[in-house]
């Protein structure tokens, strides 16, 4: 036998249970820094990954449930869209749209004085196209124009209307009538996207 054990044997039994309880003390806290401290760490990470993974699959199962709403709200919101953009003519129509309005002018009686296309002023996806417009007629003739406009397929609004001069004609009272009639127009992309196409 080790002559050391030996000696450590014959000591005091207090001695030899103080050491044997440093050894089991040593052990378990080389257990517990090398191994098991570790562990705890990357149970608790994969704790809050599983946290973050649940929540995730909570709303994503939410979303897929609601999927059909979604899509069905969608396709609403899409033909709305389609139906709005029905009504602001594109470039190609705006001419025929512009003669279209001379056009019920004359229909209901008027006489075309004045009518001049104003610079289109541009709001995003959409440019208004302003015509300036003076006409003389009766003010039964004008009620008709505007009513005859506002049935038109496309949008036509009619504002800063200003109606004076009466004049006493055959069987009838005229008056000039100065307005401006605006329509509108889809723009495929907005004209700061553009202006930036056009720097590159």
């Amino acid at each position: 036998m080790d002559p050391s054990f030996e000696s450590f044997l014959r000591r005091p039994l207090y001695q030899r249970a103080s050491v044997l309880i440093a050894i089991i003390g040593l052990v378990i806290v080389g257990f517990y820094f090398g191994l098991y401290q570790g562990q705890l760490e990357e149970m608790a990470s994969l704790e809050r990954r599983l946290d973050v993974a649940t929540s995730k699959l909570a709303e994503n199962q939410r979303i897929a449930a609601n999927l059909p709403m979604f899509r069905a709200e969608y396709e609403r919101l899409q033909a709305q869209l389609n139906e709005a953009l029905s009504e602001l003519p594109d470039k190609k129509e705006l001419p025929k749209l512009l003669r279209a309005v001379g056009e019920l002018a004359r229909e209901q009686g008027l006489e075309v004085l004045k009518f001049k296309p104003a610079p289109e002023v541009t709001k995003g996806f959409y440019a208004e196209v302003p015509v300036d417009l003076q006409l003389r007629g009766s003010y039964h003739d004008v009620a008709l124009f505007f009513d005859a406009v506002s049935n038109l397929p496309r949008i036509v609004n009619i504002d800063k209307l200003k109606m004076g001069q009466p004049k006493v004609e055959v069987n009838r009272t005229t008056l000039k009538v100065d307005c401006r009639a605006t329509t509108f127009r889809f723009i495929d992309t907005p004209q700061a996207t553009s202006k930036k196409t056009g720097k590159k």
